[in-house]
């Protein structure tokens, strides 16, 4: 096999890669709701005595005007300021909802005046963690007002967990407290819901914890966003533009959430169990919601439940993520390759972590890892190469010969090689074995949160990024903004311009001059691609240029 057709396949390999991630990833099927059954059970009633006094008794001997804004211990408030070394988060008394969740340790850009990342979109108005009951049992939670039994407008959490509750009674005489609990040192957050039946009849509907944020940007996005659930062991997501017809994720749902690029929210029951998540998208507001419906029982009259969960609300970083368990690390998927990325992510965390502080030079050195891991199977290939571009002219010959004979000109060639002892596919298979090692590394470094906004050398401040030397004012057909000189991208298209040239050339005229074109295309192809992808593929091609250098001149 001639080095054109291995490059043809390369792209080829390539192309249906990402047109598999675009058409495919993502569409799982989704059985209809799973209804389950309600037993009634008789509940004992579990009020404690300070609930009885400070909750109960000034909800009963409020008036019929003020009774939906009376909690206990009767302390409105506008918002509250949770603050941790991780996180400065609002909550709204409508809805005891959070409104704002901003990060400490991640920004908005990578300029160094931004402000912090806020995981709650501008747009979302009603901010999430909202409580809501099926079959619309209490219509006027939607606009209920909480109270709080915290008299301050802040609420450091530094040294240890703290936790606050809100309260909000409905006309039907069931009272909700919403039970916060935050902690210095995780993202996660442990909320109890705690229902009251003050009301004279058995109250039966079923609980719902809802997400609420902005959805994808735009309607291509090569790595997933959207609504997501670890369900019956396996992950399941469901693109934005498939809601309408699958709004429905039904089996036992070890958690359930949203998640773009870097970032991701999540319920956590603390008990898994056969339930539905609904999901339900507003495209005019670009506003997702995920529903996680809590199964239950009817609470009789003077009966309280309450119901464990755990939120979180933070980045999409796998050693984050395996630390708050329940599977969350599952959220991080990389397709196809996941079992290769996945290792390449956590060997370029140990570099970075215990050799080098830099993920630039860190890049630099798994790709040369990769290179002595392949370098017996890159030697073999470039020696076929070798032989194959000695064995050029007596082809060519062969072809001018017989090119009204296409029958005998192959008949002439394979004795060539058969004269020669060469094996064309030698030069091929030692490289398609490295494609899903390319395709695992190039996704990874896509999907890492870790790239974000991390330096390399230079104009590079970002290896999430394209490479941009300057800033241009105009807009550069092909080039997403901000527009500049993509030097890493220019250099890397040299540097397969380079090995092409070392490479024995197609015989075949027409495929001579698509392979001319190959540096070019792919220069156009990886423009946009973030710098610590390009930079992986420049050191590859550096490496390979060496190697088949010497084994060139070993050979010949």
């Amino acid at each position: 096999m001639e080095q054109g057709r291995l490059f043809l396949a390369i792209v080829l390999s390539f192309l249906v890669f990402v047109g598999w991630e675009f058409l495919f990833v993502g569409k799982q099927e989704v059985v209809p709701p799973v209804t389950s059954e309600k037993n009634v059970v008789p509940s004992e009633p579990n009020v404690s005595k300070d609930l009885k006094e400070n909750v109960i008794a000034p909800i009963e001997n409020a008036t019929n005007d003020s009774l939906e804004r009376v909690a206990t211990p009767g302390v409105f408030f506008n918002s509250l300021i949770i603050k941790t070394p991780l996180y400065s988060a609002k909550i709204s008394e409508k809805g005891a909802a959070i409104v704002s969740f901003v990060l400490t340790d991640y920004r908005e850009t990578v300029d160094a005046n931004s402000a912090d990342k806020d995981l709650i979109s501008a747009n979302n108005k009603s901010g999430t963690v909202l409580l809501n009951f099926t079959d619309n049992a209490i219509p006027q939670i939607a606009d209920a007002v909480f109270t709080t039994d915290f008299s301050g407008k802040t609420l450091d959490v530094r040294d240890a967990s703290k936790s606050i509750s809100f309260f909000w009674q409905s006309a039907e005489g069931v009272l909700i407290e919403k039970r916060i609990s935050f902690y210095p040192d995780t993202y996660k957050i442990k909320m109890n819901v705690i229902l009251t039946n003050n009301s004279s009849r058995p109250f039966d509907a079923n609980l719902t914890v809802s997400l609420v944020n902005s959805g994808p940007n735009d309607g291509q996005q090569f790595l997933f966003e959207g609504p997501f659930a670890f369900v019956d062991s396996k992950l399941q997501e469901i693109k934005v533009k498939e809601i309408e017809k699958k709004n429905t994720i039904s089996g036992k749902i070890e958690w359930a959430g949203m998640g773009d690029h870097y970032f991701m929210s999540a319920i956590i029951p603390e008990i898994s169990s056969s339930t539905t998540a609904l999901l339900n998208y507003k495209k005019g507001d670009n506003l997702l919601e995920v529903d996680y419906v809590q199964p239950g029982k009817p609470i009789l009259s003077g009966a309280t439940e309450m119901f464990n969960y755990s939120l979180y609300l933070g980045p999409k970083r796998m050693s984050v993520l395996k630390a708050i368990g329940s599977n969350l690390e599952k959220a991080i998927d990389f397709g196809f390759f996941d079992i290769i990325a996945k290792p390449c992510l956590w060997l370029m965390n140990f570099v970075h972590d215990h050799l080098i502080a830099n993920y630039g030079i860190a890049i630099i050195l798994l790709t040369i890892l990769f290179k002595l891991i392949f370098w017996p199977l890159g030697t073999k290939s470039y020696k076929s190469m070798a032989e194959m571009k000695r064995l050029q002219p007596l082809m060519t010959d062969i072809r001018q010969k017989y090119k009204d004979d296409k029958k005998k000109m192959n008949e002439e060639i394979m004795g060539l090689y058969k004269t020669y002892k060469v094996n064309p596919m030698s030069g091929c298979l030692p490289m398609v074995v490295q494609i899903p090692v390319f395709f695992a590394f190039y996704r990874m470094l896509y999907g890492a949160i870790e790239l974000r906004h991390a330096p390399f050398l230079w104009w590079i401040n970002d290896l999430s990024a394209p490479d941009r030397l300057f800033r241009f004012d105009f807009a550069i057909p092909m080039m997403t903004p901000p527009c500049g000189i993509p030097v890493l991208t220019i250099i890397m298209g040299a540097t397969m311009f380079l090995q092409q040239k070392l490479s024995p050339p197609p015989g075949d005229p027409s495929q001579a001059k698509f392979m001319m074109m190959m540096p070019l295309i792919f220069t156009f192809i990886f423009i946009n691609f973030p710098a610590g992808l390009v930079l992986y593929w420049l050191v590859n091609n550096v490496l390979s240029i060496s190697q088949q250098y010497y084994i060139t001149k070993k050979t010949v």
